[in-house]
Parts: structure tokens; sequence; C-alpha cells
């Protein structure tokens, strides 16, 4: 068994970026989904190109034309499909049902992974409007994939530590405060705070291991699941000061929600679900998954103190 060909989807985006560079690195034959619709987008132009010196090959196809994306899935064993469910970025998930058709249409996928790589949808059947269109649109997804009989892999891999553990996890900023911090309720809720570099590391580990074949594999590595409290902790060490705290119930914090824009709201309930519920971490991964650091014990993974010591 050769390594399999990978097809990455959103090759260019915050997550996208990470897991060409981890197939490549891996050793995987790699394809890039270059779409004609890239118009002056200069910076998507450049780094497309530079996955092309690096040894991915770039392959044209649209989503408005269905036998390009039939060809492009063709020429793989597995594909891997990262396109933007974030609402300040740009989210075009329900996209992806173009692609699940042309997969199903080529007939030939041993692996695909979708655009999941944040919490695990079917457990968020109860999440607040109007963030819940998020883990709605991803569990549409899966039900077209597994409807089809594609074989896939769904990783859950929430809190990206560029938006979540520099910022020690404060709306609207990607820095860290270096006077006062705000702490959701006890700020005692235990998440799981993730290097994206090490994200795209176990997302590509998954995609030839028949262990991961139809199942959700969590992204948990022990050492990174930290409260709030914890992650302030060793910012506070890191800069030999400690931060003034003040803290914001679960009422008020869902009140705040009232009149911001659309993109902050679903933000303010995707916060209140991670840092108030503990959604990450609230429960025992069952029989239909595997988590990752106990599959791949090889993966030398971040730790969030190492990962802070560039910001201080």
């Amino acid at each position: 068994m050769g390594k399999s060909k990978v097809l990455v989807v959103g090759g260019t985006g915050y997550v996208g970026r990470r897991i060409v560079k981890a197939s490549l690195e891996q050793g995987h034959e790699t394809y890039v989904l270059q779409r004609p619709d890239l118009g002056l987008d200069i910076d998507k132009l450049q780094m497309l190109l530079s996955f092309k010196k690096q040894g991915a090959h770039l392959v044209k196809a649209s989503f408005s034309d269905h036998q390009s994306l039939v060809d492009a899935v063709k020429l793989v064993d597995v594909v891997i499909c990262t396109m933007s469910g974030v609402h300040f970025r740009s989210h075009n998930l329900l996209l992806q049902l173009q692609l699940v058709e042309a997969i199903k249409v080529a007939g030939n996928v041993k692996r695909f992974l979708p655009s999941e790589f944040g919490m695990d949808p079917s457990l968020m059947g109860h999440a607040l409007e109007p963030g819940r269109v998020t883990f709605d649109e991803k569990m549409t997804v899966r039900k077209a994939i597994e409807d089809a009989n594609i074989p896939f892999t769904y990783i859950s891999a929430n809190c990206f530590a560029g938006y979540f553990v520099a910022n020690l996890s404060q709306m609207g900023t990607l820095l860290p405060p270096r006077d006062k911090v705000i702490l959701y309720g006890d700020g005692n809720v235990k998440a799981v705070f993730m290097d994206e570099d090490d994200v795209a590391t176990y997302a590509i580990k998954t995609i030839d291991d028949p262990r991961t074949l139809n199942k959700t594999v969590y992204l948990r590595p022990p050492e990174n699941i930290l409260t709030q409290r914890q992650l302030i902790e060793k910012w506070e060490k890191l800069i030999g000061k400690q931060l003034e705290k003040s803290s914001i119930n679960e009422q008020d914090f869902l009140a705040s929600m009232k009149g911001l824009d659309y993109a902050s709201q679903v933000g303010v309930g995707h916060f209140y679900h991670l840092f108030y519920e503990g959604c990450l971490t609230n429960f025992e991964i069952g029989e239909g998954g595997e988590e990752a650091s106990a599959l791949y014990p090889e993966v030398n993974y971040t730790r969030m103190d190492e990962y802070l010591k560039v910001y201080v």
C-alpha cells in the first residue's frame, strides 16, 4: 500500500494551507484545487504557486462546472475540504454538497474529510441562534456523505490557538491582554486548545488509518485540555505579572449579543458553548470516535506555554 494521493479543496485558507503543508511533509502526492474565480487575488495565487514549488499539483476546477470537479476527484484517493465556516471570513459550507455529488459520481474516493475542524456538530443540536447555522449546515453535509456511502473521517479540532490562546480567549482581539482580562463565569470550564499546524498534522495522519474510517477523530491532547484560568496563568508566568481579572456571568454574556452584527452574534453563541457549557470536554468519546493524541503518540504537539512565548 502506497500513500494515498490527496486533493485539498480550499487550500489557500487558514486551515487549508496547513493541510497542504502537512500532506506534503508526510509524503503524500498532493493536489490543490485552483478555482477560476481567483480574479485579482494575488495573495491566493502566490500561495498556490508556492505550493507548486513545494511539489504540489494545481488542479483547475470550478463549483459551477460539475464535470471539472468529478475529473479533479478522479485524480486522487482522498479529498479534504477546508472551506470556511466562520462568519467573519467567508461562510460557504453548503458548497460542499456539490463536492459530495462529484465524489459520488467519481466513485473512487477512499476517504473524505469534509470541512469540520471545530466542535462536533452532532452534539450541538441544542446550539443557540444564530450561531447554530454552522452546526446545522455541517450536519446537512454529513447526511449527504453518509447517504452516498462515502467513506469519511470527521475531525473535531477546536479551539484554534490563533483565535483563542494568544488573546486568552478575549473576544474582538487577537493579541494578549497585558493588564486586564475577562473571565467567562468562574473561568474553570475546560476547553481544548490546538496549534493549527498540529490540527493539520493529525488530520493527515488519519487518512490512511483503518482505525479512523467512518469515525470522528477528536483532538484532545491531554496537556492542552485547559481552563481559561490555567491559560491565563501560563501567560502571567511568561510576562512575570498578574492580570487584573473580572468576570462576566452567563446571563450578562448572552445579553451582550443584543445589538451586535450577525457575525458577532454567531461568535458570542460559540464562545458561550465553549466557555460556559464546556462543549469540547463535557462528554466521553464513544464508539464512533477516536482521540488523536492516543492514536498518534509520536506527534509532539505544541503546548500552550510554548505557543504563547512568541507573543511576549
